[in-house]
């Protein structure tokens, strides 16, 4: 269930933006994509998760080409695909449950009763029991991430992916939502993927980090690794992160 990017490659108007990627992102771990805004790291996951098309290169789910698959076997993919967005997506006209319940009425065949079964499950989950009838503008933002989480896991995907889940929160509620995602993957042994600024995130919970720098993959390796980089342009990208979270 791992994922791999091999010579990934990306340009708009003439400008590369990705300039030939090769990574494996590893099954059961937290995988890590850091680097400065304009590096890479969302015009990355997007075409991984098929919503951009990269000009060259290959993306594989578990050894099948997801560029080159057919109707079927990309569909297929899609229905093992968890996405948790930045700032939750949940849509505001709906109540808590029925957007956990979404995508199972959109995917599956589940009657009611299973529904109900499984968005109970994965709120459960999350902590959120009692929070069933709320609307989205009636719960804080970690609550909100914590649906999102909720609705990814729905239909218990193989793959994970994360755009920046602590933005907007306050760093207890990080907290409490790096340990949700990290208690999730080694849970349902999934290859997640989060797309992150906060290194307080990715020192605790990352597994396997890489590092853009101008659209090349300038470093990869452990959090705690990380650490100990003589790699001058990461040097640079955490200790100002960390000169910034000391500010805040």
């Amino acid at each position: 269930m791992a994922i791999d990017i091999i010579n990934l490659k990306k340009a708009f108007e003439g400008r590369p933006v990705l300039k030939g990627i090769d990574f494996s992102f590893d099954k059961g771990k937290i995988n890590m994509i850091i680097g400065a805004s304009g590096s890479g790291k969302s015009v990355m996951l997007k075409i991984i998760v098929g919503l951009l098309d990269a000009d060259e290169g290959q993306v594989l789910y578990d050894g099948v080409d997801f560029y080159r698959a057919d109707y079927r076997q990309k569909r297929e993919i899609r229905k093992q695909i968890g996405m948790l967005f930045q700032g939750g997506a949940l849509f505001d006209s709906l109540n808590v449950e029925d957007n956990v319940a979404f995508p199972l009425r959109m995917f599956t065949n589940m009657t009611a009763k299973e529904v109900r079964d499984r968005v109970d499950f994965c709120l459960d989950r999350v902590n959120l029991q009692e929070a069933n009838r709320k609307l989205p503008s009636e719960i804080s933002g970690g609550m909100k991430k914590r649906v999102g989480i909720a609705r990814a896991i729905a239909l218990s995907p193989r793959y994970l992916f994360v755009d920046e889940p602590n933005s907007g929160l306050d760093p207890l509620t990080s907290t409490v939502v790096d340990k949700l995602i990290q208690e999730i993957t080694e849970e349902y042994q999934m290859t997640t993927i989060i797309v992150s600024h906060d290194m307080n995130s990715v020192i605790n919970i990352g597994d396997k980090v890489m590092f853009l720098y101008k659209g090349e993959k300038s470093w990869e390796g452990t959090s705690k690794e990380m650490i100990r980089t003589k790699n001058p342009h990461l040097e640079e990208f955490v200790f100002v992160s960390d000169l910034i979270r000391r500010d805040l």
